[in-house]
């Protein structure tokens, strides 16, 4: 046993230092978590392999006295090195950010082996004959070094690769790839030197392997920060292979051309560039293939996307119209039905887009499970669907009377019922999403809930409906509207007490429109707060002129919904009052009933509101079936006004006439209302009416609406007399209180109803059937 030098001692001491470098790397491993953790791991196994093998070796080398070259022993140093190195290898390709996948890392280590073939050819054109570049100290007595010698080009060319294609942050993982390759040297220099004898050597990979270890240690420490994942197959650049091929042919003529021959060591780096170059394309063209693949899948789906709305997964328009496209042949008819729901903003408004987004989920199912096979259903947009089925428009209809009564069915949401109904268009010929919408619209304006099949009258319906628009615009402008006052009167002296102002609009060309046709396009086209602004403006400057003559009337204006629902709408009438002079409890807003179907809170918000400015509050068209009891106490009106189809209502198997005429009056004088009956047009409804104890009316039976001055000139005739007054109605017995009888409608049927103590019955029942006490309501013929 020889006496070690002081370089070999150096040499131990600093292999000793690797041991706390390896160390870093086993803490950072436990302390990392998924991907990171696995790498780090690998990378301290590799550091702690690499450093073993050193140590072993140069312990080894300085207790045995084998002479020198020390094939054996440098052998094994190199072996053991090299699986440090190939495991540290392993480990950088396994880093978050070096590869997306492990096929990626893969294709990076072959990329590496390419660089490190061609890298080991021109090291051997400069080491061989008759370059010789390192003359004596050429390590040819050492074969076994050769291992780590190609590892170390290996781990280069890798970092190259990385430096290239490596994810963000980058310069983590080339720092990491780095250190291998200083890994990589220090294990050739000490296989080298424990081989040939040479401290120096040993000393050097001695001092390179810890500082390489260290140097992968600190890189580490970031590697499990967010990786930016960037770029795609077709991005991947290709001078990594170009560049060292060049470089392999430029070496080998050269050699060739110095007289050099073309040995073992040659030919295995020209093998090891060719087949690594071919694995390379191999997994190139997979690479290929399974993006092309992806991409064809992606446009599908992109494709499909566009095609289908995301909420319900039905188709959208663009799918629709796919649809017709593919479906357009002479071999079956088509037949498209389009689907609108009635009131569907109000469901958004009152209860959130949340609940509206569930209830079209849930019209998207219910249609979906009422389609046949080949049928088509789409959402066009809001609460917009559309059916594209094939058979005759009389199945079509027959289906869609089926889908309105499906969707009509109460939608379950969040436990709240809600209530909605549906319009639906029917269209098999021509273009059949425009004719299916011309249908769908005119079933909506036809009062909804129905289904509407196309006719080629609609068109022109819609082309009027345009004309009307674009010439309502300029209607006030042009002084084209005019205002008409019905008369009210008082029962049973018929004595007008008030007027009701009607709107009327004649054009020029169009000649005389009625106000249900060109009211609706006003509401529609935003123009009914301009509209009713004039009407309002009017009819209080007609009021204030009959008020300074003397006439004690009032006037009602008809309110549109949307009107109501402006914002300070109650300061713009109070406003208005003020301008003309006008006594605000003679001005009297009708609303009419079918505004009771919209959020309620908000009318009655919006009610109160304008009672505070003196105005009366009218209920009109009561009875029509929007509005329940519950809602008639809290709306905060004045006057009930009975719908004209109650009062012409046939006479009942009672033998009474308007029986229901009877029941709002009760109704409403029990709730402190007034209650005016409109649509008399004949005696016999007049007189059922004032049998009901009704004390205004109104109808043709008094007249129509006629121009301002025809109704003064009528209230001028009735001021060379007194005033007639209404015949009061009968006071009851001060304590007396309602009672009921029992009226026989027919063989086994019987009906109770109410008696007042105004009805001459009255008298005439026992005390048992007492049922409450009434009150005497006012008159509303007084100011």
């Amino acid at each position: 046993m020889q006496s070690p030098s002081g370089v070999e001692l150096a040499g131990l001491a600093g292999l000793l230092i690797a041991v706390p470098a390896v160390a870093l790397l086993g803490n950072s491993g436990r302390r990392h978590t998924g991907a990171a953790r696995r790498a780090h791991l690998i990378l301290a196994l590799g550091g702690a392999l690499a450093t073993a093998a050193a140590l072993a070796g140069v312990l080894s080398a300085l207790i045995t006295d084998a002479p020198v070259p020390r094939m054996h022993l440098g052998s094994a140093v190199a072996l053991g090195t090299a699986i440090g190195t190939l495991t540290l290898l392993v480990g950088t390709a396994l880093l978050p950010g070096a590869a997306e996948s492990p096929g990626a890392a893969l294709r990076h280590l072959l990329d590496g082996v390419v660089i490190a073939a061609a890298l080991w050819f021109v090291g051997w054109v400069l080491l061989s004959q008759p370059t010789h570049l390192l003359g004596g100290a050429t390590p040819i007595a050492c074969p076994a070094i050769l291992l780590p010698a190609g590892l170390a080009v290996i781990s280069l060319g890798l970092t190259v690769v990385l430096a290239l294609h490596a994810h963000r942050p980058r310069l983590t993982t080339v720092r990491v790839a780095g250190g291998v390759t200083v890994v990589a040297a220090a294990a050739m220099a000490v296989g080298g030197g424990i081989c040939q004898n040479l401290d120096v050597d040993v000393l050097l990979g001695a001092l390179l392997l810890p500082g390489g270890l260290f140097m992968i240690g600190r890189a580490v420490k970031v590697a499990d920060r967010p990786v930016e994942v960037v770029g795609d197959v077709s991005e991947r650049g290709t001078a990594y292979a170009v560049v060292p091929m060049f470089a392999m042919v430029v070496a080998l003529g050269w050699h060739l051309a110095r007289g050099g021959e073309f040995d073992f060591y040659g030919y295995l780096g020209a093998s090891v560039e060719g087949f690594a170059l071919v694995a390379r394309q191999y997994l190139a063209l997979g690479d290929v293939k399974r993006y092309t693949l992806r991409l064809r899948q992606s446009e599908a789906h992109f494709r499909e996307l566009a095609h289908t709305d995301p909420l319900t997964g039905l188709a959208n328009r663009r799918g629709l119209q796919r649809a017709l496209k593919e479906c357009n042949g002479p071999a079956e008819p088509l037949v498209l039905v389009g689907i609108d729901l009635d009131g569907f903003k109000t469901v958004n408004d009152m209860r959130g887009h949340d609940v509206g987004d569930a209830v079209l989920v849930e019209v998207g199912e219910r249609l979906r499970r009422n389609l046949l096979a080949g049928d088509v259903a789409a959402r066009l947009g809001g609460d917009e669907f559309a059916i594209l089925m094939r058979g005759t428009a009389e199945e079509a209809t027959l289906t869609a009377h089926r889908l309105l009564a499906v969707l009509g069915e109460p939608y379950e949401v969040e436990g709240i019922s809600i209530f909605l109904s549906a319009s639906l268009g029917v269209a098999d010929t021509g273009e059949l999403i425009r004719d299916a919408d011309l249908a769908l619209r005119y079933a909506k304006q036809r009062g909804k809930n129905r289904v509407e099949r196309y006719q080629a009258r609609y068109d022109e319906l819609l082309r009027r409906r345009g004309t009307l628009e674009s010439e309502l615009r300029h209607a006030i402008d042009r002084e084209q509207l005019r205002l008409v006052f019905q008369p009210v009167v008082a029962l049973p002296s018929m004595r007008p007490v008030g007027a009701e102002a009607l709107l009327r609009w004649h054009h020029p060309t169009l000649g005389a429109v009625r106000p249900d046709e060109f009211i609706p396009v006003a509401e529609e086209s935003g123009l009914i707060n301009r509209i009713g602004s004039w009407v309002l403006d009017n009819a209080c400057k007609q009021l204030a002129d009959w008020l300074s003559k003397g006439h004690d009337v009032w006037v009602s204006v008809n309110l549109s919904p949307k009107e109501l629902h402006a914002a300070d709408y109650a300061g713009q009438v109070a406003d208005v009052l003020a301008e003309h002079g006008v006594p605000a409890q003679r001005l009297v807003l009708e609303v009419t009933e079918h505004a009771v179907a919209t959020d309620m809170e908000e009318l009655i918000g919006r009610l109160t509101e304008l009672r505070t400015t003196g105005v009366r509050i009218a209920l009109d068209d009561f009875g029509a079936g929007y509005s329940s009891l519950s809602q008639l106490r809290t709306l905060p009106v004045d006057i009930l006004k009975i719908d004209r189809l109650l009062v012409a209502e046939p006479e009942s198997r009672t033998g009474e006439a308007a029986p229901l005429v009877d029941v709002v009056v009760r109704l409403g004088h029990r709730l402190g209302l007034e209650v005016l009956a409109e649509g008399i047009g004949t005696p016999a409804q007049r007189s059922a009416v004032e049998e009901a104890g009704c004390r205004l009316g109104q109808g043709s039976l008094f007249g129509w609406g006629v121009p301002a001055e025809h109704l003064e000139a009528q209230l001028d005739g009735l001021r060379t007399g007194t005033r007639p007054v209404p015949q009061p109605r009968n006071e009851p017995p001060k304590g007396a209180t309602a009672r009921s009888q029992v009226v026989t409608l027919g063989p086994g049927m019987r009906q109770l109803r109410a008696v007042l103590p105004t009805d001459p019955a009255f008298g005439a029942l026992t005390a048992d059937q007492n049922v409450g006490s009434v009150d005497s309501p006012s008159e509303m013929g007084q100011p």
